[in-house]
């Protein structure tokens, strides 16, 4: 049976995104161009413009494209940015940021994903696909003008903002009181701070749990 992706890849682009304040005409465009199907594993490709977290393996899920639109839209990439996705799955998002960035840095650390991902990206010679702890970042490919976690996370580790270059900006998924809150951040010095725009479900990202408190 075939299925018309470019059909659903509209509908996706009219339904999902147009009607969420994803407006950013450069990621519109993206999105409606990169094959989506490409990036998830080939049981979930007639899923993949679904408005779900569609599973891609070991317990992962594929973000919302109404979440990856949004986080994209703020992050307002430029073709001179060099960009870190964390969490970049089957690698869909590093393709999107491959088409409006400079240079990409696709970090996974599951085997499999990291296996799909690099198939998947292969046609894009500005990305490095690697393999690590998400919550480690890579600091070998950094400074990083932009990052972007395509997740849900609890906790911003140091070790991430540390691997922006001054004036880098930063998006993410971060859940607050059992609501995902999208953020945007900002580095300027030593200092950095982020802001909420939007709440939206995201797939949870591992490795990023909000550390224990200690308690007397």
């Amino acid at each position: 049976m075939s299925h018309d992706f470019e059909a659903m890849r509209l509908a996706m682009v009219e339904s999902q995104l147009r009607t969420t304040a994803v407006d950013d005409p450069l990621v519109v465009r993206a999105m409606a161009a990169v094959a989506r199907e490409r990036f998830v594993p080939e049981d979930k490709a007639t899923l993949a413009y679904a408005d779900m977290l569609v599973p891609i393996g070991n317990g992962r899920r594929m973000n919302l494209p109404m979440a990856t639109g949004r986080l994209l839209t703020e992050l307002a990439l430029t073709p001179e940015d060099h960009v870190l996705v964390i969490g970049s799955g089957g690698g869909y998002t590093a393709a999107l940021c491959a088409e409006l960035a400079k240079s990409v840095v696709a970090l996974e650390e599951e085997t499999a994903l990291a296996a799909l991902g690099a198939e998947a990206l292969a046609a894009y010679t500005n990305v490095e696909q690697v393999q690590g702890a998400l919550a480690d970042g890579w600091l070998e490919g950094g400074p990083y003008d932009a990052i972007l976690l395509d997740g849900a996370i609890e906790h911003l580790p140091e070790a991430i903002i540390d691997q922006l270059a001054d004036d880098g900006r930063l998006v993410a998924g971060l859940i607050e009181d059992g609501i995902t809150r999208l953020v945007y951040g900002r580095k300027h010095g030593s200092a950095f701070g982020t802001a909420a725009f939007t709440d939206a479900q995201s797939a949870s990202l591992p490795g990023f749990e909000r550390p224990a408190e200690f308690v007397f």
